[in-house]
């Protein structure tokens, strides 16, 4: 405890006694200060206990007291301590009367007590208090330090959670909450995930605090990581501010949280090493190798059903594919499930991931929060949503996982033509194939397969564009063609005769029949 008043009145060698505000004796004293300024509050910080002579003052006029008491109370001063024997033989009574009023604490100090005494015994109260602060802290990084390694961040936010007699979380990259301390703190947690996000957009390392008298609790909140992107963040909740010891304590905390979070960069690069050695067996067709080199690293991943993402970024001033990689692995994390992530230089990733699991769910989810971006952006933003895009392959094993990256690269090429941040390759199979068409290099073979035709109508001389898109869409049944038309089938045939010697091809051969038809569907879907 910091030295109070009370403490100082109690010291048996000071002999204080108390004229006025006996009721505020027990208010922290920072420092002890001594000032005959008529007004010495330009130079005071709050907190102090005034030592006066009363010098320069006319301590007997109750209109100047009452102004020199105001302006001490309003400056912060704790206490007033008034030397008797030296210019008055006791406080005079307007000076008393007032203190008394403002409650202000009004120490007589003997002549035999110097003010020197008063300032070691604070010196020393405070020099004790920082002590002891210091020592708890140290005995707290030891039990945190204990409870890391033995329970891990559970352990760590319980034996917080105790030395700061509130509680703890922890969130992983996204916001999510990953553990809290005690249980019931988890609904607490959860209602502050939207300022963890705030907090990490900041830049590392960051703090905030949120809360106050008026609410539940007060909350810090601190960034967790060495990097340019947190790789998690701690709440700690508290009746009140946290004192010295308490302070300590939440700093090991956040040393040894970001030790057991923030993996070395030597390590990661391992981790990424093998991973990149990992993959290229999957995909050069050795699974067997591929297991090998992995050990236990990734689980059961490369025995089960995956999916591959494969997501490009030419952001320059952005990291949507970092941000990517943090959804997709604290996703896993939260489950349990094992994740391959391969970096393919700063515009490429390569992800493999358990089909069905929570990091493809994130990956969807994270696609599908930057096409809402996209979509309400204006055109000074755009570029901001832009900038990823994402293809997702069908479900494979080990076995096919050179066929899963290929699907994944057509998926991600589609994405981009289309605009989108995010295609599946189911969909591609699912869907249609116009969409595919609604590309430039498409739509120019199609206008120049068809041109000869398009020339040959525009001179009045036959309608054959329209007579080849009938006698295609009947599966080249004169009749029903003809009737589409309302012409007759001799006539049709003459016109498909036609078509042949301008294309200089035959309709009976089969490619030449699907050319023509899809550069008809490309030429509509471009008008």
């Amino acid at each position: 405890m910091p030295p109070t008043l009370a403490s100082l009145v109690h010291h048996s060698a000071l002999k204080l006694t108390v004229r006025a505000g006996e009721d505020r004796l027990d208010v922290p004293v920072r420092w002890a200060h001594v000032s005959e300024l008529a007004d010495p509050v330009p130079y005071m910080e709050g907190g102090e206990l005034l030592l006066i002579t009363a010098l320069k003052l006319d301590a007997e006029d109750p209109k100047a007291m009452r102004r020199y008491v105001k302006r001490l109370v309003g400056a912060g001063v704790v206490g007033l301590g008034f030397a008797v024997g030296v210019n008055y033989d006791e406080i005079p009574k307007a000076l008393v009367d007032t203190a008394r009023e403002e409650g202000l604490p009004l120490l007589e100090v003997p002549r035999r007590t110097p003010f020197l005494a008063i300032s070691k015994a604070v010196s020393a109260a405070i020099a004790a208090d920082q002590y002891r602060a210091v020592t708890a802290g140290f005995a707290a990084q030891r039990e945190l330090t204990k409870q890391a390694l033995t329970e891990g961040p559970e352990g760590l936010l319980g034996a917080l959670a105790a030395q700061v007699d509130g509680w703890a979380a922890l969130y992983d990259a996204s916001g999510a909450v990953v553990a809290t301390a005690p249980e019931w703190a988890g609904r607490r947690a959860a209602r502050l995930t939207a300022d963890v996000e705030r907090l990490r957009d900041r830049p590392a390392p960051a703090s905030s605090v949120v809360g106050g008298p008026d609410n539940e609790d007060r909350v810090e909140l601190h960034t967790l990581g060495t990097g340019r992107r947190p790789r998690a963040a701690l709440a700690v909740g508290t009746e009140s501010a946290l004192g010295t010891a308490e302070r300590y304590a939440v700093h090991s905390a956040i040393a040894l949280l970001t030790l057991t979070t923030e993996r070395s960069r030597s390590l990661q690069a391992a981790e990424q090493r093998i991973g990149a050695a990992v993959l290229r067996l999957l995909l050069a067709g050795h699974p067997d190798h591929a297991r090998a080199v992995a050990g236990e690293l990734y689980g059961g991943l490369l025995d089960a059903p995956f999916r591959v993402v494969v997501g490009e970024s030419a952001a320059a001033d952005r990291d949507p594919l970092g941000g990517l990689a943090e959804v997709v692995e604290s996703a896993a994390a939260r489950s349990g499930e094992a994740v391959l992530v391969v970096p393919e230089g700063p515009e490429r990733l390569v992800v493999l991931a358990v089909d069905g699991g929570a990091a493809v769910e994130a990956c969807g989810e994270y696609a599908a929060v930057r096409e809402a971006g996209r979509a309400s952006s204006d055109g000074r933003e755009q570029g901001e949503n832009d900038d990823l895009v994402v293809g997702l392959s069908a479900p494979a094993g080990p076995i096919a996982a050179a066929t899963a990256y290929k699907q994944a690269e057509q998926a991600l090429s589609v994405a981009r033509r289309r605009g989108r941040v995010l295609v599946e390759h189911e969909q591609l199979a699912a869907g249609s194939v116009l969409p595919l068409l609604a590309d430039d290099a498409v739509r120019a073979f199609a206008d120049g397969l068809l041109r000869p035709l398009s020339e040959h109508d525009a001179t009045g001389r036959g309608d054959l564009v329209a007579s080849l898109r009938a006698w295609l869409s009947r599966h080249g049944q004169w009749d029903a063609a003809a009737a589409d038309l309302g012409v007759h089938r001799h006539t049709l045939r003459y016109r498909m005769r036609r078509v042949e010697e301008i294309l200089g091809r035959s309709l009976d051969d089969p490619d030449v029949r699907m050319e023509l038809w899809l550069a008809l569907k490309a030429t509509a879907a471009a008008e």
